[in-house]
Protein backbone atom coordinates (compact mmCIF):
# COMPACT_ATOMS: atom_id res chain seq x y z
CA UNK A 1 0.00 0.00 0.00
CA UNK A 2 1.35 3.18 -0.62
CA UNK A 3 1.97 5.66 2.39
CA UNK A 4 -0.76 8.18 2.29
CA UNK A 5 -1.30 11.30 5.12
CA UNK A 6 -4.30 10.71 7.04
CA UNK A 7 -5.33 14.17 8.18
CA UNK A 8 -6.33 13.71 11.75
CA UNK A 9 -8.21 16.78 13.19
CA UNK A 10 -6.68 18.87 15.60
CA UNK A 11 -6.15 15.73 18.03
CA UNK A 12 -2.95 14.18 19.80
CA UNK A 13 -2.48 10.62 19.52
CA UNK A 14 -0.55 8.06 21.65
CA UNK A 15 0.83 4.83 19.51
CA UNK A 16 1.52 2.33 22.51
CA UNK A 17 3.01 -0.74 21.49
CA UNK A 18 4.80 -3.56 23.70
CA UNK A 19 5.30 -6.60 21.27
CA UNK A 20 8.15 -6.76 17.94
CA UNK A 21 5.45 -7.16 15.60
CA UNK A 22 3.66 -3.75 16.78
CA UNK A 23 6.86 -1.85 17.08
CA UNK A 24 6.65 -2.19 12.96
CA UNK A 25 2.70 -1.96 12.82
CA UNK A 26 3.15 1.46 14.90
CA UNK A 27 5.89 2.57 12.18
CA UNK A 28 3.19 2.44 9.44
CA UNK A 29 1.02 4.27 11.80
CA UNK A 30 3.49 6.71 12.43
CA UNK A 31 4.00 7.22 8.66
CA UNK A 32 -0.18 7.63 8.06
CA UNK A 33 -1.30 9.69 10.76
CA UNK A 34 -0.72 12.89 11.89
CA UNK A 35 -0.02 14.72 15.58
CA UNK A 36 1.35 11.56 17.22
CA UNK A 37 3.47 10.19 19.68
CA UNK A 38 4.91 6.47 19.56
CA UNK A 39 5.96 5.21 22.64
CA UNK A 40 7.49 1.30 22.31
CA UNK A 41 8.86 -1.47 25.16
CA UNK A 42 12.56 -1.22 25.31
CA UNK A 43 12.99 -4.43 24.08
CA UNK A 44 12.14 -4.09 20.91
CA UNK A 45 12.79 0.01 20.70
CA UNK A 46 15.59 -1.26 17.68
CA UNK A 47 12.78 -2.03 15.44
CA UNK A 48 10.50 1.40 15.99
CA UNK A 49 12.55 4.15 14.67
CA UNK A 50 14.53 6.88 15.95
CA UNK A 51 11.81 9.16 16.76
CA UNK A 52 9.98 6.38 19.68
CA UNK A 53 9.74 7.07 23.41
CA UNK A 54 10.97 3.85 25.39
CA UNK A 55 10.04 2.02 28.42
CA UNK A 56 10.58 -0.86 30.55
CA UNK A 57 7.75 -3.41 30.28
CA UNK A 58 7.48 -3.04 34.52
CA UNK A 59 6.48 0.65 33.83
CA UNK A 60 3.21 -0.14 31.41
CA UNK A 61 0.60 0.73 34.52
CA UNK A 62 2.30 3.70 35.27
CA UNK A 63 2.47 4.88 31.43
CA UNK A 64 -0.99 4.92 31.17
CA UNK A 65 -1.82 6.56 34.24
CA UNK A 66 0.79 9.14 33.22
CA UNK A 67 -0.22 9.77 29.47
CA UNK A 68 -3.94 9.36 30.08
CA UNK A 69 -4.85 12.86 30.21
CA UNK A 70 -2.15 14.16 27.94
CA UNK A 71 -3.96 12.70 24.65
CA UNK A 72 -6.58 13.08 22.89
CA UNK A 73 -6.71 9.42 22.07
CA UNK A 74 -4.79 6.34 22.54
CA UNK A 75 -3.78 3.59 19.53
CA UNK A 76 -2.63 0.43 22.12
CA UNK A 77 -1.11 -2.53 20.30
CA UNK A 78 -1.82 -5.39 22.21
CA UNK A 79 -4.22 -7.93 23.84
CA UNK A 80 -7.96 -6.16 24.23
CA UNK A 81 -7.38 -7.55 27.82
CA UNK A 82 -4.40 -5.95 28.65
CA UNK A 83 -5.64 -2.56 27.89
CA UNK A 84 -9.27 -3.61 29.32
CA UNK A 85 -7.20 -4.44 32.88
CA UNK A 86 -5.06 -1.11 32.78
CA UNK A 87 -7.36 1.68 31.91
CA UNK A 88 -10.55 0.76 33.70
CA UNK A 89 -9.61 2.64 36.70
CA UNK A 90 -8.59 5.87 34.71
CA UNK A 91 -12.55 5.92 33.15
CA UNK A 92 -14.40 9.13 34.61
CA UNK A 93 -16.99 9.56 31.36
CA UNK A 94 -17.86 9.16 27.96
CA UNK A 95 -17.88 13.35 28.02
CA UNK A 96 -13.91 13.27 29.17
CA UNK A 97 -12.28 9.89 28.35
CA UNK A 98 -9.94 10.32 25.58
CA UNK A 99 -10.67 7.49 22.22
CA UNK A 100 -8.89 4.40 22.33
CA UNK A 101 -8.51 2.08 19.54
CA UNK A 102 -7.05 -1.78 20.42
CA UNK A 103 -5.20 -3.40 17.36
CA UNK A 104 -3.40 -6.67 17.30
CA UNK A 105 0.20 -6.38 16.41
CA UNK A 106 -0.63 -8.85 13.42
CA UNK A 107 -2.52 -5.68 12.09
CA UNK A 108 -5.44 -7.43 11.45
CA UNK A 109 -8.12 -5.50 13.37
CA UNK A 110 -8.25 -1.99 14.83
CA UNK A 111 -10.86 -2.04 17.49
CA UNK A 112 -12.88 0.84 19.18
CA UNK A 113 -13.12 0.43 22.45
CA UNK A 114 -14.00 3.34 24.04
CA UNK A 115 -15.25 6.42 23.54
CA UNK A 116 -16.45 5.87 19.88
CA UNK A 117 -18.55 8.79 19.64
CA UNK A 118 -17.67 12.26 21.45
CA UNK A 119 -13.90 11.14 21.87
CA UNK A 120 -13.67 9.95 18.20
CA UNK A 121 -12.96 5.72 18.70
CA UNK A 122 -14.94 5.25 15.66
CA UNK A 123 -13.28 7.33 13.12
CA UNK A 124 -9.55 7.17 14.73
CA UNK A 125 -10.03 3.06 14.25
CA UNK A 126 -11.37 3.72 10.60
CA UNK A 127 -8.51 5.90 9.81
CA UNK A 128 -5.99 3.40 11.39
CA UNK A 129 -7.47 0.82 9.11
CA UNK A 130 -6.95 2.06 6.48
CA UNK A 131 -3.78 3.11 7.06
CA UNK A 132 -2.50 -0.45 7.77
CA UNK A 133 -5.11 -2.60 5.71
CA UNK A 134 -6.56 -3.92 9.54
CA UNK A 135 -10.49 -4.12 9.50
CA UNK A 136 -11.98 -1.53 11.86
CA UNK A 137 -14.12 -3.04 14.10
CA UNK A 138 -16.88 -0.81 15.48
CA UNK A 139 -19.55 -2.30 17.82
CA UNK A 140 -22.22 0.80 18.46
CA UNK A 141 -25.21 -0.04 18.07
CA UNK A 142 -26.29 2.98 15.74
CA UNK A 143 -23.39 2.70 13.87
CA UNK A 144 -24.06 -1.34 13.01
CA UNK A 145 -27.41 -0.56 12.23
CA UNK A 146 -26.57 2.95 10.44
CA UNK A 147 -28.49 5.16 12.02
CA UNK A 148 -27.53 8.69 13.37
CA UNK A 149 -26.57 9.21 16.75
CA UNK A 150 -27.02 12.30 18.72
CA UNK A 151 -23.43 12.40 20.24
CA UNK A 152 -22.35 12.64 17.16
CA UNK A 153 -24.59 15.08 16.18
CA UNK A 154 -23.86 17.47 18.94
CA UNK A 155 -20.03 16.26 18.38
CA UNK A 156 -20.18 17.18 14.13
CA UNK A 157 -22.25 20.43 14.74
CA UNK A 158 -19.93 21.67 17.53
CA UNK A 159 -22.97 21.94 20.47
CA UNK A 160 -22.79 21.27 24.14
CA UNK A 161 -24.67 18.49 25.97
CA UNK A 162 -27.08 19.45 28.99
CA UNK A 163 -27.28 15.63 30.31
CA UNK A 164 -24.97 13.13 28.89
CA UNK A 165 -26.98 10.51 30.12
CA UNK A 166 -30.02 11.63 28.08
CA UNK A 167 -27.83 11.09 24.93
CA UNK A 168 -27.98 6.51 25.40
CA UNK A 169 -31.60 7.19 25.92
CA UNK A 170 -32.78 8.79 22.64
CA UNK A 171 -30.20 6.58 21.02
CA UNK A 172 -32.41 3.62 22.22
CA UNK A 173 -35.56 5.34 21.17
CA UNK A 174 -33.76 5.75 17.76
CA UNK A 175 -33.05 1.65 17.90
CA UNK A 176 -36.18 0.70 18.71
CA UNK A 177 -38.29 3.13 16.52
CA UNK A 178 -39.79 5.58 18.97
CA UNK A 179 -41.15 8.57 18.06
CA UNK A 180 -38.90 11.61 18.78
CA UNK A 181 -40.20 14.84 18.69
CA UNK A 182 -37.35 17.51 17.70
CA UNK A 183 -37.49 21.10 18.23
CA UNK A 184 -34.32 23.01 16.13
CA UNK A 185 -34.72 26.01 14.93
CA UNK A 186 -31.14 25.93 13.25
CA UNK A 187 -33.15 22.93 11.07
CA UNK A 188 -29.29 20.80 11.31
CA UNK A 189 -30.92 18.24 12.67
CA UNK A 190 -33.77 17.92 10.13
CA UNK A 191 -30.53 17.55 7.80
CA UNK A 192 -28.26 15.74 9.47
CA UNK A 193 -30.64 12.67 10.66
CA UNK A 194 -31.72 12.33 6.63
CA UNK A 195 -34.80 10.76 6.97
CA UNK A 196 -33.72 8.53 9.41
CA UNK A 197 -35.57 7.30 12.57
CA UNK A 198 -38.90 7.73 13.39
CA UNK A 199 -38.70 12.05 13.93
CA UNK A 200 -40.77 14.63 13.67
CA UNK A 201 -40.34 17.91 13.56
CA UNK A 202 -42.37 21.05 15.21
CA UNK A 203 -42.41 24.68 15.32
CA UNK A 204 -42.21 25.18 19.07
CA UNK A 205 -40.89 23.74 22.39
CA UNK A 206 -44.28 23.45 23.61
CA UNK A 207 -45.52 22.10 20.07
CA UNK A 208 -43.17 19.36 20.21
CA UNK A 209 -43.51 19.05 24.29
CA UNK A 210 -47.18 18.25 24.06
CA UNK A 211 -46.83 16.11 20.70
CA UNK A 212 -46.94 13.02 22.52
CA UNK A 213 -43.86 11.32 21.59
CA UNK A 214 -41.68 8.78 23.68
CA UNK A 215 -38.45 11.50 23.56
CA UNK A 216 -37.71 15.21 22.45
CA UNK A 217 -34.80 16.20 21.10
CA UNK A 218 -34.11 20.17 21.83
CA UNK A 219 -31.74 22.74 19.84
CA UNK A 220 -31.53 25.43 22.05
CA UNK A 221 -29.50 28.01 23.52
CA UNK A 222 -32.09 29.10 25.90
CA UNK A 223 -32.48 27.58 29.62
CA UNK A 224 -35.30 25.64 30.32
CA UNK A 225 -37.23 25.07 33.73
CA UNK A 226 -36.81 21.73 34.92
CA UNK A 227 -40.90 21.84 35.86
CA UNK A 228 -41.46 22.64 31.87
CA UNK A 229 -39.02 19.89 30.97
CA UNK A 230 -40.87 16.29 29.42
CA UNK A 231 -39.22 12.90 30.35
CA UNK A 232 -36.69 11.39 28.54
CA UNK A 233 -35.41 14.99 26.86
CA UNK A 234 -32.03 15.81 25.14
CA UNK A 235 -30.87 19.63 25.36
CA UNK A 236 -28.32 20.01 22.71
CA UNK A 237 -26.51 23.65 23.14
CA UNK A 238 -25.56 25.20 20.15
CA UNK A 239 -22.50 27.49 21.22
CA UNK A 240 -23.97 30.94 19.08
CA UNK A 241 -23.37 33.30 22.37
CA UNK A 242 -21.08 36.33 22.52
CA UNK A 243 -20.20 38.01 25.50
CA UNK A 244 -19.17 41.50 25.43
CA UNK A 245 -17.36 42.39 28.44
CA UNK A 246 -15.40 45.38 29.52
CA UNK A 247 -13.95 45.54 33.34
CA UNK A 248 -11.90 47.56 35.61
CA UNK A 249 -8.48 46.72 35.75
CA UNK A 250 -7.75 44.10 38.24
CA UNK A 251 -11.19 42.95 38.54
CA UNK A 252 -11.40 38.77 39.94
CA UNK A 253 -12.57 36.31 37.49
CA UNK A 254 -14.90 35.10 40.52
CA UNK A 255 -16.57 38.55 40.18
CA UNK A 256 -17.27 38.92 36.50
CA UNK A 257 -18.26 35.15 36.41
CA UNK A 258 -20.79 35.83 39.15
CA UNK A 259 -22.08 38.73 37.03
CA UNK A 260 -22.30 37.19 33.64
CA UNK A 261 -24.40 34.10 35.28
CA UNK A 262 -27.00 36.66 37.18
CA UNK A 263 -27.66 38.32 33.96
CA UNK A 264 -27.82 35.12 31.64
CA UNK A 265 -30.27 33.56 34.07
CA UNK A 266 -32.18 36.43 34.08
CA UNK A 267 -32.48 36.60 30.22
CA UNK A 268 -32.93 32.23 30.25
CA UNK A 269 -30.00 31.85 28.41
CA UNK A 270 -27.56 28.76 29.09
CA UNK A 271 -24.01 28.74 29.79
CA UNK A 272 -23.18 26.39 27.47
CA UNK A 273 -24.15 28.13 24.65
CA UNK A 274 -21.28 30.84 24.88
CA UNK A 275 -19.32 30.67 21.98
CA UNK A 276 -16.54 33.12 22.86
CA UNK A 277 -15.66 36.72 25.21
CA UNK A 278 -15.21 39.56 23.42
CA UNK A 279 -13.16 43.02 24.46
CA UNK A 280 -10.64 45.66 23.74
CA UNK A 281 -6.95 45.30 22.69
CA UNK A 282 -6.43 46.75 26.36
CA UNK A 283 -8.01 43.86 28.06
CA UNK A 284 -6.22 40.91 26.02
CA UNK A 285 -3.74 40.80 29.37
CA UNK A 286 -6.39 41.20 32.24
CA UNK A 287 -5.88 38.48 34.31
CA UNK A 288 -9.38 38.32 35.72
CA UNK A 289 -10.91 37.84 31.86
CA UNK A 290 -8.46 35.48 30.55
CA UNK A 291 -9.35 32.91 33.97
CA UNK A 292 -12.64 33.27 33.44
CA UNK A 293 -12.50 32.71 29.72
CA UNK A 294 -10.21 29.31 30.58
CA UNK A 295 -13.41 28.52 33.00
CA UNK A 296 -15.48 28.76 30.46
CA UNK A 297 -13.60 26.95 27.78
CA UNK A 298 -13.86 29.31 25.00
CA UNK A 299 -11.77 31.92 23.57
CA UNK A 300 -10.95 35.80 24.42
CA UNK A 301 -11.55 37.60 21.20
CA UNK A 302 -9.69 41.37 21.98
CA UNK A 303 -10.74 44.22 19.18
CA UNK A 304 -8.85 47.56 18.61
CA UNK A 305 -10.39 50.56 19.70
CA UNK A 306 -10.28 51.81 16.41
CA UNK A 307 -12.33 48.73 14.79
CA UNK A 308 -14.47 49.01 17.66
CA UNK A 309 -14.90 52.99 17.77
CA UNK A 310 -16.86 51.86 13.72
CA UNK A 311 -19.48 49.19 15.45
CA UNK A 312 -22.72 51.41 15.87
CA UNK A 313 -24.55 50.43 19.25
CA UNK A 314 -27.30 51.46 21.22
CA UNK A 315 -26.32 52.56 24.74
CA UNK A 316 -25.06 55.86 25.42
CA UNK A 317 -20.92 56.61 25.05
CA UNK A 318 -19.32 55.90 28.22
CA UNK A 319 -16.52 58.69 29.19
CA UNK A 320 -15.18 56.66 31.21
CA UNK A 321 -14.51 53.71 29.00
CA UNK A 322 -13.35 56.51 26.34
CA UNK A 323 -11.01 57.93 28.82
CA UNK A 324 -9.23 54.19 30.00
CA UNK A 325 -9.66 52.14 26.30
CA UNK A 326 -9.68 54.86 23.73
CA UNK A 327 -13.67 53.85 22.76
CA UNK A 328 -16.69 54.91 23.53
CA UNK A 329 -17.89 51.62 24.07
CA UNK A 330 -16.68 48.26 24.62
CA UNK A 331 -19.42 45.34 25.67
CA UNK A 332 -21.45 46.19 22.71
CA UNK A 333 -19.63 46.98 20.11
CA UNK A 334 -17.02 44.10 20.79
CA UNK A 335 -19.90 41.68 21.32
CA UNK A 336 -21.49 42.65 17.50
CA UNK A 337 -18.47 42.37 16.04
CA UNK A 338 -17.20 39.09 17.19
CA UNK A 339 -20.95 37.46 16.62
CA UNK A 340 -20.66 39.18 13.15
CA UNK A 341 -22.97 41.86 13.23
CA UNK A 342 -25.01 39.42 15.77
CA UNK A 343 -28.73 40.92 17.12
CA UNK A 344 -28.23 41.87 21.14
CA UNK A 345 -29.92 40.06 23.44
CA UNK A 346 -28.79 41.73 26.31
CA UNK A 347 -27.93 45.34 25.84
CA UNK A 348 -24.94 46.97 28.09
CA UNK A 349 -25.76 46.34 32.14
CA UNK A 350 -23.42 47.62 34.40
CA UNK A 351 -21.62 46.26 38.19
CA UNK A 352 -19.41 48.12 40.30
CA UNK A 353 -16.54 46.46 37.67
CA UNK A 354 -17.99 45.11 35.21
CA UNK A 355 -19.65 45.80 32.11
CA UNK A 356 -21.65 43.01 29.97
CA UNK A 357 -23.52 42.71 26.48
CA UNK A 358 -24.96 39.37 25.04
CA UNK A 359 -25.22 38.92 21.04
CA UNK A 360 -25.63 36.06 19.45
CA UNK A 361 -23.91 34.96 16.02
CA UNK A 362 -25.90 36.20 12.89
CA UNK A 363 -25.76 32.62 11.29
CA UNK A 364 -27.17 31.33 13.84
CA UNK A 365 -30.53 33.42 13.69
Amino acid sequence: MDSVKVALPEVNIAIVAITRGGARLGQQLIKNLASHDFYVSSRYAGQAGADCQRFEPTELRSLFAALWKKYDGFVLIMATGIVVRMIAPLLESKETDPAVVVMDDAGRFAISLISGHIGGANELAERCAFATGARPIITTATDTNNLPSFDMLAKEQGWGIDDISQVKTLNTLLLDNKEIAVFDPSGCTRNWLHGRGKITFHKSLTEATNSGAHGFLFVSNRHIPQQNCPERLLILRPRNLVLGIGCNRGTPADEIEEFVILNLKRLFLSQKSIFCIASVAAKRDEAGLLEFAVRLGVPLRCFESDDLSMIPFPSPPSEHALAAVGVAGVAEPAAILASGGGLLLLKKVKSTNVTLAVAQLKEEL
